[in-house]
């Protein structure tokens, strides 16, 4: 199963990946993104998260 990490060097905290996935991700305290739930979603949702990210900072791990 694949699941979805935040580069945390790369997240600028936009939030936009918790508009689209707030099954997956949550903004921390520090002000970035985090998969709390790396596989909370199905696939195609968390994808559209991933191309969504203005710094590229979402991928899949295995």
């Amino acid at each position: 199963m694949k699941n979805a990490q935040v580069n945390q060097d790369k997240c600028i905290g936009c939030g936009l990946c918790v508009q689209l996935c707030p099954k997956v991700f949550e903004i921390q305290d520090n002000g970035k993104s985090k998969a709390v739930h790396p596989a909370g979603d199905d696939e195609a949702t968390i994808q559209s998260a991933i191309d969504a990210c203005p710094v590229n900072a979402i991928s899949w791990v295995a």
